[in-house]
């Protein structure tokens, strides 16, 4: 996020007004384990530093370092909540979160976390993550059935109109939910959901992609053929980073590869047991019973046409 000064200045004031310089830095030390307010700002230990100089370094290296939204975060779990069996009272905090929200951001209350409002802009990390963060995530593979033998048969034209399609198609089942496209490549994509309940997003996008592509097939589909796909939902920790190729060395990405590729069927949203527990029995009913893939459970839904 980029921090505008008038924001910049108010974040340090509500620190130099609300807390002491000891707490200032106690906070700087949850962000930003080890910090050295006194190596940062090159003021000797033997010089008292005032809570105003502690708030203005503390901001500014907590910017540098790309964790401003973590730090918000946590001033508002102490406004509201308090800090060690003590309420830590903060002035305009009201102030700051309205500035925050009118910046394109929206506030997650189940996660208590910031990210960009899709509405105005959409990256990768929500607007938030830093290379090197971990977070436990849910993930969406899809992978096209057949691809290479499509592009193979039809006309390019034709080809690449359907598969812009589908893209779209993705994107209206995973951007409203607040999930992220990672990367598209020639026959898939993965797409990654952090913020509220993120089981149940991405479940029900993989359900969603199914059903528009059922209707799809029948009624606006120029290939000829049907256009299939794999589509599986698994959750872990990933580590977050910006190259594709790093981000790809995951275990949990390159478990959900695995699970996918190897025990994905056409047409069919495989969902692993850590996922499928997560999400609303209301949901679970509508997917089969559990079957055990090597070391993976896996649960799968698929659309079921009634035969007349």
């Amino acid at each position: 996020m980029k921090v505008k000064t008038g924001l910049h200045r108010l974040t340090c004031k509500i620190l130099y007004e609300s807390l002491s310089m000891d707490m200032i830095v106690r906070i700087a030390r949850i962000i930003m384990p080890g910090y050295d307010i006194h190596r940062q700002s090159g003021i000797p230990e033997n010089i008292p530093i005032t809570a105003q100089t502690a708030a203005e370094q503390v901001v500014k290296d907590i910017i540098a370092a790309g964790r401003y939204l973590q730090l918000i975060e946590l001033l508002i779990k102490i406004d509201t909540t308090g800090y060690m069996g003590r309420d830590y009272p903060l002035l305009y905090m009201r102030d700051l979160i309205k500035t925050i929200l009118s910046e394109g951001y929206s506030y997650d209350s189940v996660t208590g976390l910031f990210m960009e409002n899709a509405h105005n802009q959409i990256s990768p990390n929500w607007g938030r993550l830093v290379p090197g963060d971990e977070f436990q995530l849910a993930l969406l593979r899809l992978d096209i059935v057949h691809n290479s033998e499509l592009v193979r048969k039809h006309d390019k034209r034709v080809v690449d109109a359907a598969y812009a399609d589908l893209r779209n198609m993705v994107s209206r089942a995973v951007l409203p939910r607040m999930g992220r496209l990672w990367f598209w490549e020639g026959d898939g994509c993965l797409a990654a959901f952090v913020f509220g309940k993120k089981e149940r997003s991405a479940v029900l996008a993989g359900m969603e992609i199914l059903h528009n592509l059922f209707f799809y097939n029948r009624l606006s589909n120029s290939l000829g053929t049907d256009l299939q796909v794999r589509l599986a939902v698994h959750g872990g920790p990933v580590k977050y980073a910006e190259d594709p190729q790093e981000l790809k060395k995951n275990e949990t990405i390159r478990e959900i590869a695995d699970i996918e590729s190897n025990y994905g069927r056409p047409g069919t949203l495989m969902v692993t047991s850590n996922v499928f527990l997560s999400i609303d029995r209301v949901i679970q009913e509508r997917f089969c019973a559990e079957v055990l893939r090597d070391s993976y459970k896996l649960r799968n839904y698929t659309i079921q046409v009634e035969q007349l």
